[in-house]
């Protein structure tokens, strides 16, 4: 299924000036605060009308300001889960379900319930009202009320924004489970690097409105256009790999990434399942000799292929590791005192604890 979203549209002094196109599965818009997110993922579910642009799925003109389509809300047949749940307070968690298998008219069935319901683990909740759930439990309420509503679309607005840490860690493995099971194209908002680096296929990267860059979220999150989105702290590269071997006596497992081994915590996937994984520029040092007496476990050859300056003294580099790029971001103290530049042989050094997976 194929979306193609244009869109022209002032707001006060802020414009939005986007095109992007999707395949299906997840598509991430990301970018910092302000960056247009919301109002592209708005002018998508037809909640802002563009001045102009058009909006089309799967060949159907969905909106067209040069045709003068434009379909309402409520016959896009879009889901939308935002930022908080808004579950009815006066209704129990089925009862909230119910109102979403309302809308699907003719086609929602008992089956979808209940095959929605355990997808998303909340059986347990259905004889509950909202007051009586945590924040990640309402989520996955509303996640299940826009899905039980059949939509062709679903959008989803940071919806892993308002809670904390725990939470989100309770949440992922559903939306995870969600992108694989339901079957249904995803335009996910989000401003965190590893939400998008866990859950999507396609990223569009938006700054002031306009698209910085798009593409698969492996290329676009390790390219050095994603670091305006990203921020510093954030910024490094997407590398996708294979579980090759656990070692159980030390809780590692090492990950195949191309030609090269790369050592990580344990991660509970069996040989040969694949994986992501974030490896930020900050957390990989450089050395022109191999060293030696060190806890880091992972010592990457490789040869310099980009450097470029950075803020604050800072320098971003490029490295080469047998077709697999490793991103480090070093002082410029450091790259003179080491005598760096393109094509110079190197080590990138990076410690299993500071890769995110």
């Amino acid at each position: 299924m194929t979306l193609l979203v244009e869109a022209r549209h002032r707001l006060g002094n802020f414009s939005v000036d986007a095109a992007f196109t999707s395949d299906g599965g997840v598509t991430a818009l990301f970018g910092r605060s302000g960056s247009g997110k919301t109002s592209l993922i708005n002018i998508i579910a037809g909640l802002m009308k563009p001045e102009s642009g058009r909006v089309v799925l799967d060949g159907d003109i969905i909106a067209d300001s040069e045709r003068r389509i434009f379909t309402p809300v409520h016959r896009r047949r879009f889901g939308y889960v935002f930022q908080e749940a808004r579950l009815f307070p006066h209704l129990s968690v089925a009862s909230n379900l119910a109102y979403g298998r309302w809308f699907a008219g003719k086609q929602g069935k008992a089956a979808d319930t209940t095959r929605i319901v355990e997808m998303l683990g909340i059986s347990h909740l259905l004889e509950r009202n909202p007051s009586a759930l945590s924040g990640g439990e309402r989520q996955r309420v509303a996640i299940g009320r826009a899905l039980l509503a059949a939509p062709r679309l679903l959008l989803m607005d940071e919806p892993l924004a308002a809670l904390d840490e725990a939470r989100k860690a309770e949440i992922l493995p559903y939306l995870e489970r969600l992108r694989d099971d339901a079957g249904i194209p995803i335009v996910y908002v989000s401003h965190s690097v590893s939400e998008v680096a866990r859950l999507a296929q396609r990223v569009v990267v938006l700054e002031d409105g306009r698209v910085k860059a798009s593409g698969a979220a492996a290329d676009v999150l390790s390219a050095p256009a994603a670091t305006v989105a990203t921020g510093l702290r954030e910024a490094g590269v997407l590398l996708e790999g294979v579980v090759d071997t656990h070692d159980t006596t030390h809780d590692l497992t090492t990950v195949r990434v191309g030609e090269r081994l790369i050592r990580v915590s344990k991660i509970d996937l069996a040989p040969g399942h694949a994986l992501r994984l974030h490896i930020a520029a900050r957390d990989v040092m450089l050395a022109t000799a191999r060293p030696e007496g060190i806890s880091a476990l992972n010592v990457l050859e490789g040869t310099i292929v980009e450097m470029t300056p950075g803020e604050n003294g800072s320098v971003d580099i490029r490295v080469d590791c047998g077709g697999t790029t490793i991103a480090s971001r070093i002082t410029s103290f450091s790259r003179d005192a080491l005598q760096l530049h393109q094509g110079k042989p190197i080590h990138a050094i990076i410690k299993s604890v500071a890769i995110d997976h």
